[in-house]
């Protein structure tokens, strides 16, 4: 293949750069728990909430093409697999608490 089907090209703004990479519910989500650290699929399903097996497993392929989710697998019997942040997912956690704080200050100022 030509190089990986040719690189993606990033839009020329940052902000959209930013939200092509995690401008999705689910993505943003994903990240949100895989702050607190490795976690397998099952417990993603359970604590991301309502989403489909099939949505979660692209939305977890799409990161880890991106180069923020890691993937391990484990040959055991059952297989084993776990997800991490890498380090460039794991740069995106200032972003996610800049969005919880400004959440939890909207849901205060909505509730008065």
């Amino acid at each position: 293949m030509a190089e990986k089907e040719a690189k993606k090209t990033l839009p020329a703004c940052p902000v959209a750069t930013t939200l092509t990479l995690i401008g999705d519910k689910w993505k943003v989500l994903i990240l949100r728990d895989l702050l607190s650290g490795t976690k397998r699929f099952g417990e993603l399903k359970k604590s991301v909430g309502n989403v489909s097996q099939k949505v979660l497993t692209a939305q977890l392929r799409a990161m880890e093409e991106n180069g923020l989710v890691s993937r391990t697998v484990y040959a055991e019997v059952p297989p084993r697999v776990e997800y991490a942040l890498t380090d460039l997912g794991y740069s995106l956690k200032p972003i996610l608490d800049a969005m919880w704080n400004w959440g939890e200050t909207y849901q205060a100022s909505y509730d008065a």
